[in-house]
């Protein structure tokens, strides 16, 4: 049930390698982890193996083990961040008897799903001040290239230890959520806990299931693909009620061929839940068997994806409450757009014969568009330059004020714009730096606990350790895509394909190719007919003049195609 369209045009491994370890060269890449620091990870697995999970309850963690929690991440996936179980909760108390739609409506709403999330407890693993906690704070998160992942954790701990694979007793941060029937918090809390993962499941497998195409392994909750739609639905409906926008756009991924299921890779959606990748990463990373090649596809998340990444933002949410109301935390944020970017996107609309009538909100128009239309689809891609300037912000610590209590009255740099609410990242610990310290700040408040001084003091600079790393990786991230688009096209020289014109300015436009997966610039020529106008958002016709990794890709648009 794949939602991949696959290209035949393929890159030899041996020259994508090279391209990519001159690019790692380039941005100073972290290789080996360092002896004292690999040391420190090996000890704290070692240790939590001996006997980490009797240590963990004596120091007054739950003992969660009874709950049916599952995983569900990409194919192969070792690093494993979270775990979810979902419940649907009968009516009490003096709402009994009233319909769940009347329940909720009451002015004390009755909780009606429960979500329960576990997350990697890294806190277990991590000496704060130690070699290891100095090389993760260098590192900043995973990077993610099509040949291999740079690991934020050395792999005895994210494939490991601190990995909530099935089977085997492992700390989490524990999120129990209640949820009313509209799909509202009634209530949010975090605890440290000892949890056991009883299935580790694809998000294949889990829409298979919702389709009810397929059925999940006999350990994994039979209600499960149920409650992930029916509450993902809901979030997503509270997301448009706030004016947040999730868009699940065709994303461009490089896949392995002749390889078997990735050892590790990237989570999609929720690092960056206005649909623009913050890092781009393999479909499948190579594994133990080398890849005959890679290629290009564009894919479309499956519906199982942005419900379970709605998850995770909820998640997110209920943490960005905790924090600020404790007075201590750090933010994801990413500021409103500018009045002239909607007047510029409005001028988009309008070339490109998109209705967008005045009173009609943003959010409300891009979710009624179909990407497979090419002109809804060059819309989108423009729709993205929304979304820009995300970063942290660090508060309570080091001078820096606690944004207000109060939604209305929040500052610009204190929101998410594409969530339409504040919001922070805890739910990637292995893969991301910062959210080990927002977890941190939330079990300490949710505690009634003074949050740990060593989580005060890394506060103030985090925000710029993960804008460098975060610039590093998304390098990387482009780099690689570039590397291949041009190796994919290699010899190809002086051929036809189909395309779409997504963007022009100054003569110079985003040309998205139907096949192989390539998004590339496109010039416009001199002296046409047409003065050289770029035709941005009809199908059109290109010839290939050259591709070279060193130089890049040139194209020129036939114009006259009878």
């Amino acid at each position: 049930m794949s939602r991949t369209r696959l290209s035949t045009y393929t890159a030899p491994p041996a020259e994508v390698t090279r391209a990519l370890d001159e690019l790692r060269a380039q941005y100073e890449v972290p290789t080996a982890f360092p002896p004292e620091a690999l040391a420190e990870a090996e000890a704290a697995a070692t240790a939590w193996a001996q006997d980490g999970p009797a240590r963990l309850l004596a120091e007054g963690a739950r003992d969660a083990r009874d709950l049916d929690l599952v995983t569900i991440d990409p194919p192969g996936s070792m690093d494993l961040d979270q775990a979810v179980l979902l419940e649907r909760l009968p009516v009490q108390g003096d709402k009994a008897g009233a319909t769940p739609a009347q329940a909720s409506a009451s002015s004390n709403p009755a909780p009606a799903y429960r979500v329960h999330y576990a997350i990697a407890s890294l806190a277990t693993f991590v000496t704060p001040g130690g070699a290891l906690d100095a090389e993760l704070r260098r590192r900043g998160e995973t990077i993610y290239a099509p040949d291999t992942a740079t690991p934020l954790h050395p792999e005895v701990l994210s494939h490991g230890a601190a990995s909530l694979l099935e089977d085997v007793d492992r700390p989490a941060c524990l999120w129990t959520i209640d949820l009313d029937a509209r799909g509202e918090v009634v209530s949010a809390r975090v605890e440290r806990a000892l949890v056991r993962s009883r299935a580790r499941l694809t998000y294949d497998q889990v829409q298979a299931a919702i389709d009810g195409e397929g059925s999940l392994p006999p350990a994994a909750p039979a209600d499960l693909p149920e409650l992930l739609a029916q509450i993902g639905r809901l979030r997503l409906e509270r997301e448009a009620a706030r004016g947040g926008i999730s868009m699940t756009t065709p994303e461009q991924v490089i896949e392995v061929t002749g390889a078997p299921e990735s050892a590790g890779a990237p989570e999609p959606a929720e690092a960056d839940p206005s649909g623009a990748a913050e890092a781009a990463g393999p479909e499948g990373a190579a594994g133990a068997t080398s890849p005959g090649g890679y290629r290009l596809a564009y894919r479309v998340p499956v519906p199982a994806e942005q419900y379970n990444a709605q998850i995770s933002l909820l998640t997110g949410m209920c943490a960005a409450r905790i924090m600020v109301e404790c007075g201590v935390g750090i933010l994801r944020t990413l500021p409103p757009a500018r009045p002239e970017d909607y007047a510029r996107l409005r001028r988009v609309a309008a070339a490109l014969g998109i209705d967008w009538p005045a009173a009609r909100p943003y959010p409300e128009l891009v979710r009624g568009l179909d990407h497979a239309v090419p002109a809804h689809a060059a819309f989108m891609d423009q729709a993205m330059s929304l979304f820009r300037g995300s970063g942290y912000l660090a508060f309570g610590a080091g001078g820096v004020g606690v944004p207000a209590d109060d939604e209305a009255s929040d500052t610009e740099e204190a929101v998410h714009s594409a969530i339409a609410a504040r919001y922070a990242h805890v739910t990637a610990p292995l893969r991301r730096l910062v959210d080990r310290y927002g977890e941190e700040v939330c079990i300490a408040a949710c505690a009634g606990a003074p949050v740990p001084e060593w989580v005060l003091q890394a506060l103030p600079d985090l925000p710029s350790v993960m804008e460098q790393t975060g610039k590093r990786a998304r390098a990387i991230g482009r780099g690689a895509l570039t590397a291949l688009e041009a190796l994919v096209l290699r010899g190809h020289e002086g051929e036809d394909f189909d395309g779409v014109i997504t963007s022009e300015r100054d003569g110079r436009g985003e040309l998205v190719l139907a096949e192989p997966a390539v998004v590339t610039e496109i010039r416009a020529g001199k002296g046409s007919s047409d003065d050289g106008r770029l035709p941005v958002g009809e199908p059109v016709r290109v010839r290939l003049l050259s591709a070279d990794p060193a130089t890049g890709i040139r194209f020129t648009l036939l114009r006259d195609q009878s």
